[in-house]
């Protein structure tokens, strides 16, 4: 009973992932994505009218005839099926948003997305995979990635919500699963400071993977106890403990500099101090 089971499951999955719209491998079925999903994409990215969106894989157009009709945003939508291009440049013209709306036939992995603020996918992991790397390092840091049902498996999501689906189509639940993640800024390596007011020279060494981060530092030739790094695209704050007192750093990364400010102590008592790191050489 229990392989039956496990054999029940898999082709379940297996089927879903052949009905989702993809491009892996020639034409594969082509799946709307509701419209409940649609709207929740783009709002839990924050689009709004100074986003720019590109949706890969964009199938009929709605993402991105919803996110310039709904949100104000400009959008891109670029699918391999002609058909399916030209059907949303009519939907486009129809909804009363095509200055603001193009779409391309082309394929997702020669997309330029260095234009994006905001980019919505509904690929298999496959493909997903073969596009993280190109993502991550065509991206602005703060850039957000939303997908619809399918995750990047080694890329946690910042955040993941369900979607109730009141018309679900045949063979799928009446629920789906949004991933959202917000394009890191490059925090890895070494890096120095000199604070006179705020433990004079400070050494920190970052460790990073996509937006994980743990951070090494010393001030004033003492190691530091750090503690809640976290980095959200160029943001990039932790807490610590200097001279038995907590303190809170948060900055931002620009290139080779972070700039931010140290709060010494807590609430009203703290007292703050500008702390900006160069990378060291």
């Amino acid at each position: 009973m229990a392989t039956c089971c496990r054999k029940l499951v898999f082709c379940f999955l297996a089927a879903l992932a052949l009905a989702a719209r993809a491009q892996d491998e020639g034409s594969p079925p082509f799946i709307t994505t509701p419209g409940e999903v649609v709207e929740r994409m783009l709002a839990i990215a924050g689009t709004g009218p100074d986003d720019f969106v590109i949706d890969l894989g964009s199938g009929d157009g709605r993402i991105v005839i919803a996110a310039a009709k709904r949100f104000g945003a400009r959008a891109l939508g670029v699918d391999l099926d002609s058909r399916l291009v030209k059907l949303s440049r009519e939907s486009a013209e129809r909804e009363g948003v095509a200055g603001r709306v193009s779409f391309e036939v082309r394929d997702v992995l020669l997309t330029d997305v260095s234009r994006a603020s905001v980019v919505t996918v509904y690929l298999l992991p496959g493909l997903l995979e073969k596009l993280k790397d190109k993502l991550f390092s065509e991206m602005r840091p703060g850039t957000r990635i939303v997908s619809h049902a399918f995750a990047f498996v080694s890329w946690r999501p910042d955040r993941v919500e369900k979607v109730h689906v009141s018309k679900p189509h045949r063979g799928q639940g009446d629920e789906s699963t949004i991933f959202l993640w917000i394009v890191p800024a490059e925090a890895r390596g070494a890096w120095r400071a000199f604070a006179a007011d705020a433990g004079g020279e400070w050494r920190l060494r970052i460790h990073q993977n996509f937006q994980d981060i743990e951070v090494e530092a010393a001030a004033g030739g003492k190691d530091l106890a750090v503690r809640e790094a976290r980095l959200t695209g160029e943001r990039i704050e932790w807490n610590g403990a200097l001279d038995g007192a907590p303190f809170h750093y948060r900055g931002r990364i620009a290139g080779a500099r972070i700039i931010g400010e140290i709060a010494l102590g807590t609430g009203a008592k703290a007292r703050h101090a500008p702390l900006v790191l160069e990378r060291a050489r």
